[in-house]
């Protein structure tokens, strides 16, 4: 539960919720499961972004982070889990792919960006690899 908090702790609520089968309305199938949720509240969530177009919640997601790591590895993950039980959901593929977008023109112009770089005046060092075995006392 500790993880679970520390990774969610960009969501400013958390409800507990049943889940019930199609067909089955009166008799849960699942009781008590908490759930993280996002609200609209401009200081309990800096991140909400609301009914965004695509385009820019594809652009934090590919960019954003926690303490836990990137959120388009969470996403790319909850593709890859739906997929996996047979239950692929077409507004998660369309974000996962719209992110993927993002992340391939980052890359682009990253290296667009480092052949920039080598154009400079800087001249190169080679460096030779030491013998095996050699110890190099800086002092």
């Amino acid at each position: 539960m500790q993880y679970l908090e520390r990774r969610e702790c960009e969501y400013d609520q958390k409800i507990s919720i049943d889940f019930y089968k199609e067909g089955d309305p009166l008799k849960p199938a699942v009781t008590g499961v908490l759930v993280f949720v996002s609200t609209p509240d401009p200081i309990g969530n800096k991140y909400y972004l609301g009914p965004a177009p695509l385009q820019d919640m594809s652009r934090q997601i590919a960019t954003a982070n926690g303490p836990t790591g990137y959120n388009r590895d969470y996403l790319f993950s909850m593709e890859k889990a739906l997929a996996s039980i047979s239950h692929e959901d077409d507004s998660i593929i369309e974000l996962a792919d719209e992110v993927r977008k993002v992340l391939n023109r980052t890359k682009e112009t990253k290296i667009t960006g480092a052949n920039a770089s080598l154009k400079s005046h800087v001249p190169l060092v080679h460096l030779s690899a030491l013998p095996e075995g050699t110890v190099v006392d800086s002092r």
